[in-house]
């Protein structure tokens, strides 16, 4: 996106001049460190096992980009690493209460299947009971 601006609506004034040369400065800052940042993309590869040192500036310029990034990255990295330790112990709960569900459907299958044996049990007694009865009535 770009916007173009005549120049006769712009007065010059000192103010101006000098927020133009800060801009021109921090661009031609920013495009320096593209061109150092990407500097090593054009260059052949080292066929050598020990990397080759740095330029003193360009050393710099990466700690300053480590630095930065790990003042970024710092608070987002911690925020990642609650919120993985707080997942971790919501599945250990999630399992936990899994297994738990797993006794409790077990132990009522038991109860259920004990109170089918008592109620066949029962049933027998009393068809045999009704039997007993009935043969006492006919004879």
């Amino acid at each position: 996106m770009s916007a173009t601006i005549r120049s006769e609506e712009i007065e010059s004034t000192p103010e101006v001049d000098s927020n133009l040369a800060a801009v021109s400065e921090v661009e031609a800052g920013i495009r320096d460190f593209v061109r150092n940042d990407i500097a090593y993309l054009r260059r052949p590869p080292v066929t050598s096992e020990a990397p080759a040192p740095l330029e003193p500036n360009t050393e710099a310029t990466v700690n300053n980009v480590n630095s930065l990034i790990q003042r970024v990255a710092g608070s987002s990295l911690a925020e990642i690493e609650k919120l993985i330790s707080e997942l971790e112990g919501l599945r250990d709960l999630l399992h936990a209460e899994g297994q738990r569900v797993q006794r409790e459907i077990s132990g009522y299958a038991q109860l259920s299947q004990a109170a089918m044996k008592s109620t066949r049990m029962i049933a027998d007694n009393v068809s045999q009971w009704k039997r007993a009865a009935d043969g006492l009535r006919n004879s």
